[in-house]
C-alpha cells in the first residue's frame, strides 16, 4: 500500500530559512522580488498601473512591525492556499503569470526567508475586485487565511507584507539596515522603492547606453562607478554582451597584481535585481584580471539566489565573455603597445594561463611579454629573429648556473624557469612548424670548451689522478678544459639523468623496505652519468693548483673549487657536500696558518 510523506512544517521552515541562505539580509530582496513579480504581473494586463514598493520600518509603523506595501497584481483566496502554503509548486504560479525565471516562480519558498528575521508573516492582498484576503504564517509552520473585516480592507490591488521581528533580530529591520539593504538589492530595479520617504532605486544600469553619449564619456562613467561600488579605479572598462544569456555589463580590469589562485567575485543582476557580489565561475579561470558587473535575464539563479546555477548556459557565457576580453587585448596589441605593455607588467600570469590553449594569445606573448636571458631582457619574437631558436633553461636555478658560462661561450639562453614560460616555448613550435627550440642541456657546453694540448693534458695526469680520489666518494668526475670567462675557476655540471639519478638515491635512503627495494631497481636500470666539476685551465688559481705536488694540499683545494662551483651555481648542498666544504675549509686554514698548539 502506498503511504504519504510526513513532512514536519516546523523542520522544513527551520531548513529552509536558516541553512539555505547565506545571510538573513537577504529577506529585503525576496520581499521585493516578490513585489517585483507581481507590478509585473499586473502590468502585463494593465500597462498604466502603478508601479511602486514602499517599506515602513518599525520606526515609521509605530508597533514594531516593518512593512512592505507593493502596487501589484494581488492574489485571490484560492490564490493565497496554492503560492503561499504550498512549498515547491511552481505550476500554479505559472498559470498566474508568474513565470519568468525567477527563483520564486520556480520554487515557491522565498517568502520563507523572512522567517530568518521574524517570527510571524503577515499578508494582506487584493486582486481586481475580489476581497482582501489575510494571510498568517507562523515559524513553527501553521497558517490561517481568512478574509479581511471591512475597516481593514484594500482599497486598491496590491500587497501588504507585515513582519513582527523575531528575538534578536530587530537590527536587521531598522531605518538604516532596511535603507541599506534596498539600495543594495533594488538600486537599478525599473520601478520605484522607497524606504520610508527616502527613494533607493536609482534608474537603469551605469553600463546603458546614453543617447548621444561619447565612448570617452561613457568609460569615465563606468571608472567612477567602479571607484563608488567596488572600491578601485580599473586600468581599463571593457563593455560585456551575451544576447543569448540576456546579459549586459561591463568587466573592470584590476589596476593591482592579484593571486591567480584565488577565486574571483563578480557582481551579477538578474532582471535588475542583485543576485550576489561575489558570483564564482561567471569568467574563465585565466580571467582572473578582471572583475565584472553584469545583469542578466536567461542565467538561472541557484535555490538560495546567491550563486549562478551551473548548467550549458553558463558554460557558452563564461566561453563569450572570455571571448570578449581577449579581443580586448588583441585590440590593445594592434592600436596601443605601451598600454599592453603596462597591462602585462601587471597581469602577465594570466595572459600567459591563456596562451597555454590559445593560439592568438601564444602569438602575443611572443610578440610583446619580455622575458630573461642571458644576453638582456627580450621577447620571444625578437629572440627568435636574432638567434635562430629559442634556447632555453627550463628552470631558474638551471639558468643561473649556466648564464654566465653560456653567455661567454657566445650561447643565447632565454630564463624559462618562471610560470608557464617553458610550457609557452614547448608550445610556439605546434603553432608554427618554423620555430625551432632547444632545451639546453649542462653537458651541452663542455662540447664548446677547448681541449688542452696533449702535452699539457699528460703532464695534468697526476694532478687528476688525486683529485679524483678526493671526489670519488661524492660520484663526481673531475675534469680540466679552457673556457671563458677565465675570472671562473671551476663549474659543476650535472645532466638531467644524473639529476634524475640522485633523486632516486635520496629518496631511497628515506623510504621504507618496500619502496626502497622499487626504487633501487629503477637505480640500477642503467649506468648514469656522473656529474662532472670542470676545472678552468685558463684561471691562474686553477693553473697553480694542477702545479701543487702534495696530494693533500691538491685534495683539499680541489674540494674547495667543488664546494665553491656547488654555491655559483646555485645547486643544492647535500650533507655530504656540507660536510666536504667544512672539512677543505678547516684544512686550507689550517695549512695557511701553520704552527705548534
Amino acid at each position: 500500500m502506498d503511504r504519504t510523506f510526513q513532512v514536519d512544517l516546523r523542520g522544513v521552515v527551520d531548513l529552509l530559512s536558516h541553512h539555505l541562505y547565506g545571510s538573513p539580509r537577504v529577506y529585503v530582496r525576496e520581499l521585493l522580488q516578490n513585489a517585483v513579480d507581481a507590478i509585473t504581473a499586473r502590468r502585463a494586463g494593465e500597462p498604466a498601473a502603478p508601479a511602486v514598493v514602499r517599506i515602513d520600518p518599525p520606526e515609521l509603523t509605530g508597533d514594531g512591525t516593518l512593512r512592505v506595501h507593493d502596487t501589484g497584481i494581488g492574489l485571490t483566496e484560492a490564490q493565497v492556499h496554492e503560492l503561499l502554503a504550498t512549498i515547491g509548486r511552481s505550476s500554479k504560479r505559472d498559470e498566474l503569470g508568474f513565470a519568468r525565471h525567477e527563483f520564486l516562480g520556480q520554487f515557491g519558498i522565498g517568502l520563507l526567508s523572512c522567517f530568518l528575521v521574524a517570527d510571524e508573516i503577515r499578508v494582506q492582498t487584493r486582486h481586481g475586485d475580489e476581497p482582501t484576503v489575510l494571510w498568517t504564517g507562523y515559524a513553527d509552520g501553521r497558517y490561517r487565511v481568512e478574509l479581511a473585516e471591512p475597516g481593514a480592507a484594500r482599497a486598491e490591488p496590491g500587497t501588504t507584507v507585515t513582519l513582527t521581528p523575531r528575538r534578536g533580530a530587530e537590527q536587521w529591520l531598522t531605518t538604516p539596515t532596511v535603507t541599506e539593504l534596498a539600495r543594495l538589492f533594488g538600486s537599478l530595479l525599473p520601478i520605484r522603492v522607497y524606504v520610508g520617504d527616502v527613494e533607493t532605486t536609482a534608474g537603469p544600469p551605469p553600463w546603458s547606453p546614453v543617447a548621444g553619449e561619447a565612448p570617452a564619456a561613457r568609460r569615465e562613467r563606468l571608472v567612477a562607478y567602479a571607484r563608488e561600488v567596488l572600491g578601485f579605479t580599473p586600468f581599463d572598462v571593457v563593455p560585456l554582451s551575451v544576447p543569448e544569456a540576456g546579459l549586459t555589463g561591463a568587466a573592470f580590469v584590476l589596476p593591482v597584481p592579484v593571486n591567480p589562485a584565488a577565486r574571483a567575485g563578480h557582481r551579477v543582476y538578474l532582471k535588475r535585481m542583485l543576485l550576489t557580489e561575489g558570483a564564482e565561475g561567471l569568467l574563465p579561470d585565466w580571467a582572473f584580471f578582471a572583475r565584472c558587473v553584469v545583469d542578466a535575464s536567461e542565467l538561472r539563479p541557484t535555490a538560495s539566489r546567491e550563486a549562478l546555477y551551473e548548467d550549458g548556459l553558463l558554460e557558452s557565457t563564461r566561453e563569450a565573455l572570455g571571448d570578449q576580453l581577449r579581443g580586448w587585448l588583441v585590440r590593445l596589441a594592434d592600436g596601443n603597445p605601451l598600454r599592453l605593455a603596462e597591462f602585462l607588467q601587471i597581469h602577465h600570469l594570466g595572459v600567459k594561463a591563456l596562451a597555454l590553449h590559445d593560439d592568438e594569445m601564444l602569438r602575443l606573448v611572443e610578440r610583446w611579454w619580455p622575458m630573461e636571458t642571458n644576453t638582456g631582457q627580450t621577447t620571444l619574437a625578437e629572440f627568435r629573429e636574432r638567434h635562430g631558436l629559442i634556447r632555453y633553461a627550463a628552470s631558474v636555478d638551471e639558468f643561473r648556473q649556466l648564464a654566465a658560462v653560456a653567455a661567454a661561450q657566445d650561447v643565447a639562453v632565454v630564463n624559462a624557469g618562471y610560470t608557464y614560460d617553458t610550457e609557452i616555448i614547448e608550445r610556439l613550435p605546434k603553432v608554427d612548424r618554423t620555430i625551432l627550440i632547444e632545451r639546453l642541456e649542462p653537458n651541452d657546453l663542455t662540447t664548446r670548451f677547448d681541449v688542452l694540448d696533449p702535452g699539457v693534458e699528460l703532464a695534468l695526469r697526476p694532478f687528476l689522478a688525486t683529485a679524483q680520489r678526493a671526489l670519488d666518494r661524492l660520484g663526481c668526475e673531475v675534469v680540466v678544459r679552457s673556457y671563458a670567462p677565465a675570472s671562473l675557476p671551476a663549474l659543476y655540471l650535472v645532466s638531467r639523468s644524473a639529476l634524475f639519478h640522485e633523486q632516486v638515491q635520496s629518496t631511497r635512503e628515506r623510504a621504507d623496505e618496500t619502496w626502497a627495494g622499487i626504487l633501487e631497481a629503477i637505480a640500477a636500470s642503467g649506468p648514469p652519468e656522473r656529474p662532472q666539476l670542470v676545472l678552468n685551465h685558463r684561471n691562474p688559481l686553477v693553473r697553480r693548483v694542477t702545479a701543487l705536488t702534495d696530494p693533500e694540499l691538491v685534495g683539499l683545494a680541489v674540494e674547495a673549487l667543488y664546494g665553491q662551483a656547488l654555491l655559483l651555481g646555485y645547486h643544492p648542498i647535500r650533507p655530504a657536500d656540507a660536510a666536504l666544504l667544512n672539512n677543505s675549509f678547516l684544512g686550507l686554514l689550517g695549512r695557511a696558518v701553520p704552527g705548534q698548539e
